[in-house]
């Protein structure tokens, strides 16, 4: 990298975005139009753990007047994603656990980025449902202490 001339470094990144960015959109808008009618099945479906922690330096009426503003409860969660809990978890905000095809992913990412940034900080952790798993496991290991 040249020290001297910063500027040009910045200007193929730059150029890359604006030529790359507009079908990156078309190409999420269209995936996501297609998947919406998708439902979760035990071979698609992911589990989303959501956490919304508000902004404590404003009021809640604030906070509360500004998530009905850009119509929060009107898109999140979308249609047909299942919600699974939605708790209040006290010293952390919202916690909220998605039940949803693996597809529609992209689809609640952008309702969260459109309707609730500026009122909450998000982090978002993708799990998949392991009770299965773990109760055949221990019906495994129950079945072998029994014939024992």
């Amino acid at each position: 990298m040249n020290i001297h001339k910063p500027g040009k470094s910045l200007l193929l990144p730059a150029l890359l975005t604006t030529l790359l960015l507009p079908s990156m959109v078309i190409a999420q808008t269209s995936t996501t139009s297609s998947t919406k009618h998708i439902a979760a099945t035990a071979d698609n479906a992911v589990m989303l753990t959501v956490f919304l922690k508000h902004d404590q330096s404003r009021p809640l009426s604030a906070l509360k007047t500004q998530l009905a503003q850009q119509e929060f409860h009107k898109v999140f969660p979308p249609a047909g994603v299942e919600v699974v809990s939605w708790n209040i978890t006290m010293g952390i905000g919202q916690v909220i656990v998605l039940r949803l095809p693996a597809s529609r992913l992209a689809e609640v990412n952008l309702a969260i980025e459109n309707t609730a940034w500026g009122v909450y900080n998000t982090e978002f952790f993708p799990t998949y449902d392991f009770m299965p798993i773990a109760q055949a496991a221990q019906l495994k290991a129950r079945q072998a202490d029994a014939t024992q």
